[in-house]
């Protein structure tokens, strides 16, 4: 505030015309005042984006959840083992924090819940999973838990999360990538509707089902209890899930965040190959009934198809079998592949592998297992060797709600613009390769996700990585959500 003559300012005063003080003093002292203006602006900034919980908070709770682990040197933890109940106790712990009132149900899933005003509205679900991959990366399920809790912590220390218009629950999810039990989606399928009860009766490698593990946690593991799971469809409002994006894209976008238009869907296969177990230095190479080489071939046949499917598929435009331009999404993948008795002197008598295959049309990913399954049993067959193939999983492609991710679409774009003070292009919309416990929840509601960029695309492995802001970024989305949509009390804009 510039005085003239010998007026005051509130901050500071200037001598008249005739005083000595030098000119460069003046400048200096407006500088001061300036850059003092500045400074608390931009802490006030910061302060209203809730860094301190949405940023540093969450980073920190979701390095704890990294360091808890059934393996020792990498990240690990799968359906109900000692790992995944010790973070289900951690999170518990978050979302008292968070003023949420706290359960585990049947499956094993942790749910955090915050009533309503309205008592008979429905509620809006957000989640993602707590288990993990083998060597996991420690944002891939955890990051959507710790932001659901974040936002809502900020809610309450606003005085705003018992003046909800309808109920927010938080669930982190018992299972998701079903590396315990090669079965994806038990504890969001469990809630939808859509495990049947035959699913109690999966074995574990170790012959254990899912059964015999509720039970050792102390649930009941009883057809009648995963009745109890399920939620009514008329009850809930929708499902929110924010995750890493697991690919590319958005990094090469320069975009922190992204909507989700629609999952891929996804088949997965059991192969299991049966020759001839003998001396590896007796039997010729003609007179071999070799498991592992039909195994190899049956795996390079299903690379060759899935990078050219026209190759192998004619396309009868009259009959409208597939869309050509669909295939751009197809990818297939060998993840795990054992072989008996697994010696180096030994010609292996049965290898079993794993089969993923994904696509963003349900009818073309048909086509390829069908293609997949009919050169299985021709080369078996030519190789003199016995071939099954069982299906562990299938889910179709999902397409989020239009109006949902509208809705997370303007509050990502508002959030943008609040971080960088600066206009940004359109946030970026785009498919998903990967399977998310939105595909079960499609079942029971509507649903939409935020995908938030990861370095490399690098996921799956513990290289994964998402920065602090971009976590920041995440919550605040989710936060602007409920503002706008759920507590009935916006945010400025």
């Amino acid at each position: 505030m510039a005085v003239v003559s010998g007026k005051s300012s509130l901050f500071y005063s200037v001598p008249a015309k005739n005083a000595s003080v030098p000119s460069l003093s003046i400048a200096l002292i407006l500088l001061l005042v300036a850059e003092g203006l500045e400074a608390e602006s931009v802490d006030d900034g910061r302060n209203q984006l809730f860094a301190g919980i949405l940023r540093d908070e969450a980073v920190e709770r979701i390095n704890q959840l990294a360091k808890i682990s059934d393996a020792d040197g990498y990240l690990e933890r799968t359906f109900l083992s000692s790992a995944s109940v010790k973070a289900a106790q951690l999170i518990i712990e978050w979302m008292r924090d968070a003023g949420l009132r706290t359960w585990v149900d049947q499956m094993g899933n942790v749910h955090g819940r915050s009533e309503a005003l309205n008592t008979t509205a429905e509620t809006l679900l957000i989640g993602s999973h707590a288990d993990t991959v083998v060597d996991a990366g420690k944002f891939d399920g955890s990051l959507g838990i710790i932001c659901a809790i974040s936002a809502l912590k900020v809610l309450k220390t606003n005085g705003k999360l018992h003046k909800l218009s309808r109920p927010v629950e938080v669930i982190a999810f018992s299972d998701e990538e079903g590396v315990r039990f090669q079965s994806t989606f038990l504890g969001s399928a469990a809630i939808a509707g859509q495990l049947p009860a035959s699913a109690l009766r999966t074995s574990d490698k170790n012959g254990a089902t899912i059964q015999d593990v509720l039970k050792e946690n102390s649930f009941e593991g009883s057809d009648a209890s995963l009745l109890q799971v399920k939620y009514d469809p008329e009850s809930v409002w929708g499902y929110i899930e924010v995750h890493i994006e697991q690919g590319p894209v958005l990094e090469s976008l320069g975009s922190p965040l992204g909507i989700v238009k629609g999952i891929a869907g996804q088949t997965r296969l059991k192969v299991k190959v049966s020759g001839s177990q003998g001396h590896a230095g007796t039997v010729p190479m003609l007179m071999r009934q070799d498991s592992m080489v039909a195994a190899a071939e049956l795996i390079v046949n299903l690379e060759s198809l899935c990078k050219y499917p026209d190759r192998a598929l004619t396309y009868k435009e009259q009959c409208g079998s597939y869309k050509k331009e669909s295939f751009s999404g197809l990818v297939c993948t060998v993840g795990e592949i054992s072989s008996w008795p697994g010696a180096s002197n030994v010609i292996p008598g049965q290898v079993n592998f794993t089969v993923d295959i994904r696509a963003m049309d349900d009818d073309d990913r048909g086509a390829i297992v069908t293609e997949f399954s009919r050169q299985v049993y021709q080369i078996c067959d030519n190789r003199m060797v016995n071939c099954t193939i069982e299906h562990k999983h299938t889910a179709e492609a999902v397409h989020c709600d239009s109006e949902l991710s509208q809705q997370l679409k303007q509050a990502a774009h508002s959030t943008v613009k609040k971080m960088s003070r600066k206009i940004q292009d359109e946030v970026p919309v785009l498919m998903s390769g990967a399977g998310h416990d939105a595909m079960a929840m499609s079942h029971l509601t509507k649903v939409g996700m935020l995908f938030v960029r990861c370095r490399g695309g690098v996921s799956h492995s513990p290289d994964e990585y998402v920065s602090d802001n971009d976590v920041w970024a995440a919550g605040l989305v989710l936060l602007h959500f409920l503002d706008q949509h759920v507590s009935g009390d916006c945010m400025s804009s």
